[in-house]
């Protein structure tokens, strides 16, 4: 009863503000982006997206973030990345789904974005036209093409500028939110005061997702509600259990895991091949889950690099022992 009465006044009070009521709390906590998952050939595997899925409903974390950077999009076909999705789709449990549908042209975006909508997905998202230097009412026309290929799908505007070249700027951001189906933002920029802006201006009927894995807490503790990240997967355990901490407002202990995590982020990048090979790696270390490589022009794992990844291995298992 007495949440009930809660919600009718916040109601309230959104509509004399004018504000939007929305559901934003099956997004907040802690999202791993969604690794690709290969076979043995380098083909996209039903099963093994189905087996890495099931390890994250198995580890309890809010949800996940399909088909972005962490599930090397850029090098798959519009098929491939169906394929994907329609397999976490079956096995997704409780799992908040985002699906990330921006292609380097706006009707294959488009087709996934439609496709997205038809499996009842979450949200949606997308990064920025790449490569072009477009103005910011081409990028806005690129972002609502897209909202409108999925109109009863929340939209996340994905802002990464150190890959895609342009940077959200805050008159954009404004821009976009007369969308009523964007809700917010993954903000992949190093610089906190980023999240602080978008948190300020979209207020309380929007979400702001910190992105920097290696920012967690300073992310949160700014004013993001939930976390995106690329490493959460390989530890998802410790990003939960920083995540508790921030909530229980015990940053000491927060802080620890964070440095802790910046470390294993640290060996994950220290090799020869590329980052998310390693995780993959340290997944069939630690969690007997073999999810294959990395797609070219991604770089595979060397000899050395597997010394590598059984360090780190380590060093998860160890932090879990420390601090869970």
């Amino acid at each position: 009863m007495i949440e009930g009465q809660r919600y009718l006044t916040l109601l309230v009070l959104s509509l004399q503000k004018g504000g939007i009521m929305r559901n934003l709390d099956k997004y907040k906590g802690v999202i791993p982006a969604f690794y690709a998952c290969y076979d043995d050939n380098g083909e996209i595997s039903p099963e093994r997206v189905r087996a890495l899925t099931e390890y994250f409903v198995d580890k309890k974390v809010r949800g996940v973030y399909v088909n972005g950077s962490s599930g090397e999009c850029i090098y798959q076909s519009v098929e491939d990345r169906k394929v994907v999705l329609e397999n976490v789709m079956k096995v997704k449990g409780d799992l908040t789904i985002i699906n990330h549908i921006a292609c380097n042209n706006t009707k294959d975006g488009m087709e996934l974005a439609a496709h997205a909508e038809s499996l009842k997905v979450d949200a949606i998202a997308a990064i920025p036209p790449i490569y072009f230097k477009l103005p910011e009412y081409a990028i806005a026309q690129y972002w609502n093409d897209y909202s409108s290929a999925a109109p009863n799908t929340d939209f996340i505007i994905y802002n990464i500028p150190q890959l895609a070249g342009v940077a959200l700027s805050r008159g954009l951001y404004a821009k976009m939110r007369e969308n009523k189906n964007v809700i917010g933002v993954k903000n992949s920029s190093m610089p906190v005061f980023d999240i602080q802006g978008f948190v300020r201006d979209g207020g309380d009927d929007y979400i702001v997702f910190n992105g920097p894995d290696e920012q967690f807490v300073s992310g949160r503790v700014i004013g993001a509600k939930a976390g995106i990240g690329g490493t959460y997967g390989a530890m998802p355990e410790l990003f939960l259990a920083m995540d508790e901490c921030i909530e229980a407002g015990d940053m000491k202990r927060a802080n620890e895991i964070q440095y802790c995590i910046n470390d294993i982020i640290a060996a994950l990048t220290s090799g020869y091949g590329n980052m998310y090979a390693m995780i993959k790696e340290v997944l069939r270390i630690n969690e007997g889950l073999d999810i294959g490589s990395v797609r070219k022009p991604l770089v595979a794992l060397t000899d050395a690099d597997k010394e590598i990844a059984k360090s780190a291995a380590k060093m998860i298992a160890d932090a879990k022992k420390k601090f869970l």
